[in-house]
């Protein structure tokens, strides 16, 4: 069997195991993860790969094989900075559920692999605009992510970057806030994936602490309305222009107190009772109902 076929068949193999770690039953992102060679995001191996409760680990060589397990790649090494978890990102683009036809915002598109499965599951009709703060990785970004017409990368802060309205915006890095231009483009109907970690919530944060310093919400528009609900706990890297000191101590103190799973709603400019607020901000609250 020629190295083509083989990885193919590894490929598969590695998206059912994937979506199935996430606890997610869905075809067509299914079929993304299997079409999307890994190998081509990553740089020439042998590679460092996070293993659980370990540090980096380089693979034996450079064979991609290495790379179809549920496990962070450095991308980075120095800075922490990986290629996320397989089974996270599923979980997380399950729930945005990015269609045929549609436009995403990838932000934070590091190196671009989960550029490329957004680009899949949108497919020739549709369009994904990654951003990236780092001026290296937004150049690796563009090289890996050229030979996919449907993809157009920006260098540029997140939370600045203009972009046409969006039917999914795809958060890959920790906020203590949610950008004003990520609710102002939100279509109707659009949904937006937002980690929001306190400090604690990224590098070498115990397991059993993720879930009090990290979270993952589902925003979805409705006309001026906002939807939100818990999707996830997160560890993952610090946004660049989307924290601040007030905001991050805010949350972390949100984060003690708990009960973010009970949140329901995004409010912009309004009003709402202490009581009813998990988190409030300048301008915005997250509240319970």
């Amino acid at each position: 069997m020629d190295t083509q076929a083989e990885l193919r068949i590894i490929r598969g193999a590695y998206a059912k195991q994937i979506l199935a770690a996430a606890s997610v039953d869905d075809a067509r992102l299914t079929k993304a993860f299997a079409a999307i060679p890994r190998e081509d995001f990553l740089g020439p191996g042998p590679w460092l790969v996070r293993r659980w409760l370990r540090d980096y680990v380089s693979t034996p060589d450079a064979d991609p094989v290495y790379l179809y397990t549920d496990d962070l790649v450095a991308l980075v090494p120095e800075r922490s900075l990986n290629n996320g978890q397989p089974s996270l990102h599923a979980h997380l683009i399950h729930q945005a559920s990015p269609a045929a036809g549609e436009h995403v915002v990838h932000v934070g598109t590091g190196t671009g692999y989960y550029t490329a499965i957004l680009a899949h599951l949108v497919g020739p009709s549709g369009r994904v605009t990654g951003i990236e703060y780092d001026e290296a990785l937004a150049a690796r970004a563009k090289a890996n992510l050229a030979p996919y017409p449907n993809v157009a990368v920006i260098e540029g802060d997140g939370t600045q970057v203009p972009f046409d309205a969006a039917d999914v915006i795809y958060v890959n890095a920790g906020c203590t806030r949610p950008a004003t231009r990520w609710l102002d483009d939100l279509a109707d109907g659009g949904r937006l994936i937002m980690p929001m970690t306190s400090d604690e919530g990224f590098g070498g944060i115990a397991s059993d602490r993720t879930a009090s310093a990290g979270a993952v919400f589902r925003i979805e528009r409705r006309g001026a309305d906002y939807l939100a609900y818990w999707i996830s706990p997160v560890a993952i890297f610090p946004c660049a222009g989307s924290r601040d000191e007030v905001s991050e101590r805010a949350l972390a103190e949100a984060f003690t107190r708990g009960g973010w799973q009970e949140v329901t709603r995004l409010y912009r400019d309004h009003d709402v009772p202490d009581e009813r607020c998990w988190l409030r901000g300048s301008g915005w609250s997250l509240a319970y109902h």
